[in-house]
């Protein structure tokens, strides 16, 4: 897995690329010998069909990737936007993609600009992805950007073992009650809907960390391996949002990659989607043995 850590206003491209080849000189796990299911959640703003167009380079590189095959699922938050909710017109772009779009949806909407803040429609966000990973589950990880990035470590989280417990001793203290949708009846009493994931990936996420209502999804820390991708000139998310969410993560050192952009997931920058590589190889590698001499990175087919 590649550890890097750059200082944002000292970042290029070369840098980037050379330091993240440099990191993964050694050895990297095998691609796992069965396919991978990933959940695709995107921005404020956007839909799955338009996510799904602007990461069209990004599933390539990962299908070559991981030969046993790999999905990519992008469901469409619940919410539609009106054009009053829509601050920023081109936030959500990527490469490549078009400026206009037709349609604006999103997992919530934040109400109140200082603290504490309310993440209005949350509930129903959280409960539409319960539905989509008990439609077309289970997945092995996620993948999300802007407000997708924080859901996708807020769907971490919910799937830890011991969640549960720490959302009832945080209600005390106002915090939201665990989910409804996210629990299921068995013979043993309620259980969570969807095994814990295997890895999340944050592309310009961030947490609220600074209300109440919501500190039972951070403390304690989110135990899921989680990455993080932060651009150097991203203006919509500040990075002090985005190093919160690294915060509240377990074993963070070495899991924070810098690239030299703005708000965007970079899905054909070579060395974002070569760390991007490394980390899914590493922690689904953990948790399928093999006995395979472990690849190096001159017999690895990655993407530079």
């Amino acid at each position: 897995m590649p550890r890097l850590r750059t200082t944002p206003q000292h970042t290029s491209l070369t840098k980037l690329y050379t330091r993240t080849r440099l990191r993964i000189m050694g050895s990297i796990p095998p691609p796992p010998s069965k396919p991978v299911k990933v959940l695709m959640l995107h921005g404020y703003t956007q839909s799955g069909p338009l996510f799904r167009a602007k990461t069209r380079a990004l599933e390539k590189n990962l299908q070559k990737a991981f030969p046993a095959g790999i999905t990519l699922h992008y469901p469409t938050a619940p919410i539609r936007l009106a054009p009053a909710d829509v601050p920023f017109a081109v936030s959500n772009n990527t490469e490549g993609g078009d400026k206009e779009e037709t349609e604006a949806w999103a997992w919530w909407r934040r109400k109140g600009d200082g603290t504490p803040y309310v993440y209005e429609g949350l509930e129903k966000g959280l409960a539409h992805i319960a539905e989509v990973l008990k439609t077309e589950g289970p997945f092995d990880g996620v993948i999300g950007f802007s407000q997708g990035g924080c859901a996708a470590g807020m769907l971490a989280s919910l799937l830890d073992p011991g969640r549960r417990e720490a959302f009832q001793a945080a209600q005390q203290n106002g915090g939201i009650p665990y989910p409804e949708a996210f629990e299921k009846d068995t013979e043993e009493g309620k259980a969570q809907i969807h095994p814990p994931l295997k890895f999340a990936v944050s592309y310009s996420g961030f947490a609220p960390v600074d209300t109440p209502f919501y500190q039972a999804f951070y403390e304690p820390k989110i135990k899921t391996p989680v990455l993080h991708f932060l651009g150097t000139l991203d203006t919509v998310v500040e990075e002090a949002r985005s190093l919160a969410l690294v915060k509240a993560c377990e074993n963070s050192e070495g899991r924070v990659v810098y690239h030299p952009g703005g708000h965007f997931l970079p899905s054909s920058q070579k060395a974002p989607v070569s760390a991007l590589i490394a980390f899914m190889k590493e922690v689904l590698h953990n948790v399928e043995p093999r006995n395979e001499k472990e690849d190096s990175v001159e017999g690895m087919d990655v993407p530079f």
